[in-house]
């Protein structure tokens, strides 16, 4: 059901939100990253390696209308109300961050999400996704590893304040009011004195945070129910229909990746990074498959070639890798010729070869094609190599 939350603020002229309170939406969700206190832990600090996961809870997810935007400028504040009653979803979590990095990558794994899902393009820039971390300090928090899983609880009671930051647009500058909170509340916290309660903005320009207002207690927004919008009653089958037509999201699609066309875990968070991207993946595999061109090559073409897939369609990108196993012949005495000339233009790599550093083969190999000019098998040129050093 909706309510109203009772509030005087600039930016709400009519005095009151139309909000969810004790019946929201959703409840008790989560969303998983990668565990980067255990990565640190770990003696393979490898990204690539990393496969312990931590659970990020979701408490609520509710919809509201949005506010007016205000914009301050030196001692003036200006009110847009443009987006004033615009609906929005507010999604909130538990305080299970233990660093200004989790939150950023929390963060984007549910922008991804809610891209993947086609309900909002959550371009910052736009105002479509607003980024709004509440910060509290405990002293003496310690984490407790519970099980083989070492899921990590802190083992001290949430501090008795917390200060929001309000309307963030950027990843970025969220870790900065972040990092910049737990730097300023911990020198209050060093003074034997309790950080107020209240809600701040980040200013970028002083890089640090502002005051704006004293934040409220729940009981003080004197939540009752929405007069004008009866209960929402969502049935079994209702919410069994909504879930079959979600389509495959993040995670399961970047396992599904992994298993089914045998990628790295590096290529396949890359290709899955976009839903657009994995699309144009998966359409490129099926136009390669009746040609013998394998997912790894197709994922490494898009990868380190950095494909436009606005403007290069599949077939296309077949097309190109096939070309570019094209290979040009060569008469073996002219070959013969160039490596002769190539090891004496390079005789400290073809002697560091002989000394047993054997990548420098590749060097050479690049040498020969260079001197060539043409576009010569890369195996037959590193063999005829070999056979000359030897």
């Amino acid at each position: 059901k909706f309510d109203r939350k009772n509030y005087f603020y600039a930016d709400l002229p009519k005095g009151y939100q139309i909000s969810q309170y004790d019946e929201p939406f959703a409840i008790n969700g989560h969303i998983e990253i990668a565990d980067r206190t255990s990565q640190i832990e770990a003696s393979n600090t490898d990204k690539r390696q990393a496969t312990s996961d931590k659970r990020i809870r979701i408490r609520r997810v509710h919809m509201e209308e949005d506010t007016g935007k205000l914009l301050h400028q030196g001692d003036s504040s200006l009110i847009d109300f443009n987006r004033s009653g615009v609906p929005l979803v507010e999604i909130v979590t538990e305080p299970d961050f233990e660093s200004a990095q989790e939150v950023v990558e929390y963060l984007k794994k549910l922008q991804q999400i809610v891209r993947y899902l086609g309900v909002s393009d959550a371009d910052m820039e736009k105002g479509n996704m607003r980024l709004e971390p509440n910060i509290s300090l405990a002293l003496g928090t310690s984490h407790v590893a519970l099980g083989k899983n070492d899921k990590r609880q802190t083992t001290s009671e949430l501090p008795p304040y917390k200060v929001e930051v309000k309307n963030i647009n950027s990843f970025r500058f969220v870790e900065k009011a972040i990092e910049y909170e737990i730097k300023r509340q911990t020198e209050v916290l060093n003074e034997g004195k309790t950080p107020t309660q209240e809600t701040r903005g980040w200013d970028e320009d002083k890089q640090k945070t502002v005051s704006q207002r004293v934040k409220e207690e729940a009981n003080d927004y004197r939540y009752f129910p929405e007069p004008d919008i009866p209960p929402i009653r969502l049935s079994k089958s209702l919410i069994s229909n909504l879930k079959s037509q979600m389509p495959e999201l993040p995670d399961l699609k970047l396992a599904r990746f992994i298993k089914e066309y045998n990628l790295p875990k590096y290529d396949a968070e890359i290709l899955t990074r976009e839903k657009e991207i994995s699309d144009y993946f998966e359409e490129s595999v099926r136009a390669g498959k009746t040609i013998n061109i394998n997912p790894k090559q197709i994922a490494n073409t898009i990868i380190n070639k950095k494909i436009n897939i606005e403007t290069i369609l599949p077939a296309e990108l077949i097309r190109n890798i096939i070309e570019s196993k094209k290979t040009q012949t060569l008469d073996e005495g002219k070959l013969e010729e160039i490596i002769d000339k190539v090891m004496k233009e390079n005789a400290k790599a073809a002697s560091d070869y002989k000394s047993g550093k054997e990548n420098v083969i590749m060097f050479l190999v690049g040498q020969v094609m260079k001197a060539s000019g043409l576009k010569l098998d890369a195996n037959t040129v590193k063999e005829k190599i070999k056979k000359v050093l030897q």
